[in-house]
């Protein structure tokens, strides 16, 4: 394969852009903000109207893999050929490991992700300058990453996030980790998940994804919350979040006489099913849903409410959150959080100085927690100035990136000159 004389970082994710995975594009921005030259790699087309501002600024060249196996197998088919005819004993190699994988899962996207492998090989890297491929997600980018690798000899790594680690089959993501020259997580709680999966295995890092606080500015720990309070939930419409805790919380306090409006922000595979359940409730006085917003627009909702609430559970397929960026940045905005002690939450709030916790699918708490840090304006003033300062402390995206900017100098992709680590 030729190469362009710069070493360039291949970042190969499922979606670009995606409005849901903001700390994604911020990540490559920063990168970029360090001399890191990249060449993005998307599994899919985008699929919304619109994306964040920090999109706009990215200077990486895009390309997209074929989506399906059927409409472009004609395609695929080419590159592979042409790939095996060039690397036989390269393709032979993945095509076993390929047989192995399939043969555990009995899934198709192994043979999907091979020839996508293949065609980002043929078609992609020459004269990219990839020299290293990242990618994000553990499940299907990663699957690709594993075949290119195998298929270019490039190494791999990869970010490991919430969803993607606990809905995998264990042997197919402890395989990954052994193949792959690092990985990342966002959480301790994943690393010691994943540490306890590939005992023994290479370096296991946990980096969290921050969020850039130069965007947030704290609401006065002095404003006193007024009836109708003003409650915010930002959340994907699916299980995991606990949207349907959050409403019968909402719920007995109304039967309670507290009088409130509550905005729910975001979209997702559950909508329907979700939102059926406020209206049962017959919260929909009280209430609107406002589906996907721009950030700036989101921004202006965490400066006018009084408490940021989100119920966080395990999803029956074993899906949760890791920390979901909303939490950080209501605590960013000096908007204080009621949230839940599921997973990694506790590593960014902890209870009673933070925010307040209160154990996943219990109303009866969440509504009561609600209710102090509504009421209580001493709780609520330490809460607030506690919680921003955590923020700037551990969760600033310019020092963590910094930190993975650092695994990708150590792994020999060098920096264009005058550039400097962001911190």
């Amino acid at each position: 394969m030729t190469c362009r004389p710069e070493k360039v970082l291949g970042f190969l994710l499922k979606g670009y852009p995606r409005i849901s995975e903001t700390f994604i594009s911020n990540e490559i921005l920063l990168l970029e903000d360090m001399g890191f030259p990249l060449h993005i790699i998307s599994m899919r087309q985008p699929r919304e109207a619109f994306s964040h501002k920090s999109v706009s600024q990215i200077k990486a060249p895009v390309d997209y893999l074929p989506e399906t196996l059927i409409a472009p197998l004609a395609r695929l088919m080419y590159h592979n050929v042409q790939l095996m005819g060039r690397r036989p004993a390269a393709y032979a190699k993945a095509y076993r490991l390929m047989v192995k994988r399939y043969r555990r899962s009995h899934k198709l996207a192994s043979i999907k992700h091979l020839l996508q492998a293949g065609y980002l090989v043929h078609a992609v890297l020459p004269n990219s300058g990839v020299q290293h491929i990242h990618a994000h997600f553990a499940h299907s980018p990663t699957s690709v990453a594993l075949f290119s690798s195998c298929l270019s000899g490039l190494p791999f790594s990869f970010t490991a996030h919430a969803k993607d680690i606990y809905t995998s089959a264990p042997e197919q993501l402890e395989e990954k980790i052994r193949l792959a020259q690092f990985v990342v997580t966002c959480t301790q709680y994943n690393k010691r998940y994943l540490e306890r999966l590939a005992a023994g295995a290479g370096p296991i890092h946990c980096i969290y994804h921050g969020i850039d606080v130069r965007l947030f500015s704290a609401v006065s720990t002095q404003r006193r919350p007024e009836p109708p309070y003003r409650l915010l939930s930002v959340a994907r419409l699916v299980e995991k979040k606990g949207l349907p805790t959050v409403f019968r919380a909402l719920k007995l306090l109304r039967d309670r006489g507290t009088d409130f409006h509550y905005s729910l922000i975001g979209d997702g595979e559950q909508r329907q099913q979700i939102l059926q359940e406020l209206a049962r409730l017959h919260l929909g006085r009280m209430s609107e849903w406002l589906g996907t917003l721009p950030h700036e627009e989101v921004l202006q909702h965490y400066q006018n409410s009084d408490l940021f609430v989100l119920g966080c559970e395990v999803a029956r397929n074993g899906d949760r959150d890791g920390i979901p960026n909303v939490l950080l940045e209501s605590m960013a905005m000096g908007l204080p959080v009621v949230a839940t002690t599921v997973s990694a939450i506790p590593e960014a709030l902890e209870d009673g100085r933070h925010g307040l916790l209160v154990p996943p699918g219990r109303p009866e708490a969440m509504a009561a927690a609600m209710k102090r840090l509504l009421l209580d304006q001493e709780l609520r003033s330490s809460i607030i100035q506690a919680a921003r300062d955590k923020v700037l402390r551990q969760f600033d995206n310019r020092h963590l990136i910094g930190q993975l900017g650092e695994l990708f100098a150590d792994a020999g992709l060098p920096r264009r000159p005058g550039k400097v680590m962001a911190g």
